[in-house]
């Protein structure tokens, strides 16, 4: 506990950036922890939420402003794929930059697509501003309301276990049997 006291903050704001960026990491989970400590006393809500918050638009604006400087080239080696993304962008992307933020993968490049795309700053500015208060609210909330009922989810550890297990295996199989049937 003392080491996450003590970087605790500077550890949530890295990896929420981060991520922005276009680097994966386990920001979600930092988000939820933090804010379960929090509502144990040992880090401020307000602060967890505070950063965060500045963390992700930051992130997610580094992302821009690097894809508007680089991601060009990018997309021209990406050929057709390049070609499509633009097209999405210019014809959908607007919409998808607040839902992006919920999604494994488009978190991490929604920023540094936009920017390649060319999309204007202050539309994307806008819309992931947005995306970024409802991403943390989402995930702060969950994890001071976890961390309010650990006893409560401790009691059903086992049983949700077997359930993710049982559900993840149906669809592994679900995939394999649809491959299976895409290749004959």
């Amino acid at each position: 506990m003392q080491h996450f006291e003590r970087y605790g903050y500077p550890a949530l704001a890295l990896l929420v950036l981060l991520e922005g960026l276009g680097i994966p990491t386990p920001a979600v989970s930092v988000v939820v922890a933090a804010a379960a400590l929090a509502a144990h006393g040992h880090m401020s809500l307000t602060a967890v939420v505070a950063v965060t918050l500045v963390a992700a638009a930051a992130g997610d604006n580094l992302g821009y402003l690097v894809g508007r400087r680089a991601g060009r080239p990018l997309l021209r080696r990406l050929g057709k794929r390049g070609e499509k993304a633009e097209r999405f962008v210019a014809t959908r992307g607007r919409n998808i930059i607040v839902v992006a933020r919920f999604i494994d993968g488009l978190r991490q490049t929604n920023g540094l697509l936009a920017g390649a795309t060319g999309l204007p700053w202050g539309q994307y500015a806008i819309r992931d501003g947005i995306g970024a208060v409802l991403w943390t609210a989402l995930w702060v909330t969950v994890g001071a309301v976890a961390g309010n009922n650990l006893g409560r989810i401790e009691r059903y550890r086992l049983p949700v276990a077997i359930a993710v297990g049982v559900v993840a295996t149906g669809f592994l199989i679900w995939y394999l049997i649809k491959r299976r049937a895409r290749g004959n």
